[in-house]
Order: C-alpha cells, then structure tokens, then sequence
C-alpha cells in the first residue's frame, strides 16, 4: 500500500510539509489520559496568549482553505477545530485512546493529524489529490456524498473519499474504532517552519505509540523529492461488504464543521 500527495497539489502547495506513520497492534484497552492531558496543557497555555485563529500554523491553513475556495472560518482545518473546542470547553471529548491521543498530540503541535483505521483502506494506493468528482465519501451518519470536483480529498484505489476538505473532516468510513487494530497516521503543515516541526511531532507520535501499545511504528517525512510511503498491504474488503461503521467506531482526529 502506497499513500502519496498528487504531483498537481503538490504543485499548487510547494509550503506542504507531511508526515506519516504506519502501526499495527492498536486496541482501546490503554490510559493515554496522563499522555492527553500533558499535551493539551502545552496547548492551553499556548491559547492564553494567543485564540487559534492567530496563530501561525492556523492562519497558514487559513490561508490554504481561501486558495482552495473555501471560508477559512465556516470550514476549519482539523487542529483549529480542535483547539477552538478546547479553548471553549476546557477540554477535547474522548473518543478511542489512538485518536484522543493524537487529538491531544494535534492541539499541542497546532498542526492537523488525521488517524485512520488502515484495514479501511483499499489498495494498493492512497492519494491526496483533487477530486474528479466520483467519488465516494461515508458520513457518520451512514450517508453518502461525491466531493465536488477539485476539492481536495484522499482517495483510495477503490474510488473511497476519506476526508472532505483536505483537512477538514474524515469519513466515518475508516474512523478508528474498537476493532481497529492497524491505523495510517497522516500529519500536515503548511506554515514556516512545518518542515523543521515535522520530524518533532513524527518522532512524538511514534515514541507515545511505542510507549502505550508496545508497537514499532514505522514513519516517514514526504518531500517533493520523496513523495510516497509504503505500507503493509492489507487483505481488500469487497464494497458490497463494507458501509459505514457499525461496530462502535470513533469519531475521528479531523472534526468539521458543528463539531468545534
């Protein structure tokens, strides 16, 4: 299984800094309370000083949702929403240990971080690309949408939407759940310094995982020069077999709009 960003986003977003990290042998039963708690206070700290809205990794997604044709205060990227909710509530809602986690990971960073249940994912490729505008995204309420032509999207070799608005929401269709036991953990900045910040938050990411689930995760930073990350195949889920989660998945790390 490969995961990549288009050559023509790519293109158009040359600030782009991504990390990914690929892990196998997640399950809901750990405390990453101490873990979550430690990193949302670095954000909370941060948000005294400054509201979401001003600070550097926020306004450089802003700016990227206004190129992309979008209200940067209606459709929100994943870290704004979140830390817009934790400045608002005190606190981020707790959904699955991986994802609280990484939720906790994505406010103290300022950066989005999107988790996905790999098993989800039909291969051999995952794609940030523009839409075409076939294909298929799962809302957690079971519903299905088609992105409009050139929103950005992930895409799967079997036409799934994984995300609307890049960083926006995720599908409830690989939203991690109890039974997730592999999950694809995707990291993207567009700020200054995202590049010198990215192989921090991987590094973070990888050693809390490690430390939690005894996993050995695997990880990559993706350039223009190395655009592309391999990870292990997974056995291909039929589409007339798999709909939207019913087995008690969570809500994902990418919160969209009513959910900050």
């Amino acid at each position: 299984m490969r995961f990549r960003h288009a050559d023509a986003l790519r293109s158009d977003y040359p600030e782009l800094t991504a990390g990914v990290l690929h892990a196998t042998g997640i399950h809901p039963a750990v405390d990453t309370g101490p873990a979550v708690a430690a990193y949302t206070s670095r954000a909370t700290a941060r948000l005294a000083g400054s509201a979401e809205g001003a600070l550097p990794e926020v306004l450089a997604w802003r700016r990227t949702f206004t190129r992309m044709g979008l209200r940067p205060t209606q459709y929100r990227c994943a870290s704004e929403s979140l830390l817009r909710r934790l400045r608002k509530d005190g606190e981020l809602p707790r959904i699955h240990p991986v994802v609280d986690l990484c939720n906790a990971i994505s406010v103290a960073y300022a950066v989005p971080v999107a988790v996905l249940d790999a098993d989800r994912i039909t291969g051999p490729l995952l794609e940030v690309r523009y839409a075409h505008g076939d294909e298929r995204y799962t809302t957690f309420g079971g519903d299905t949408e088609r992105p409009a032509p050139g929103e950005v999207t992930f895409v799967d070799s079997a036409g799934h939407a994984h995300a609307r608005r890049w960083t926006n929401r995720q599908s409830g269709y690989s939203a991690v759940g109890r039974r997730t036991s592999r999950i694809l953990v995707v990291a993207e900045a567009m700020h200054d310094g995202g590049a010198q910040v990215m192989p921090e938050l991987l590094r973070t990411v990888a050693r809390e995982l490690a430390a939690h689930w005894s996993v050995e995760p695997t990880t990559a930073l993706l350039t223009a020069s190395a655009p592309e990350f391999d990870f292990d195949e997974q056995v291909l889920r039929p589409d007339d077999q798999v709909s939207a989660p019913t087995d008690g998945r969570a809500l994902p790390s990418y919160s969209g709009p009513g959910r900050a």
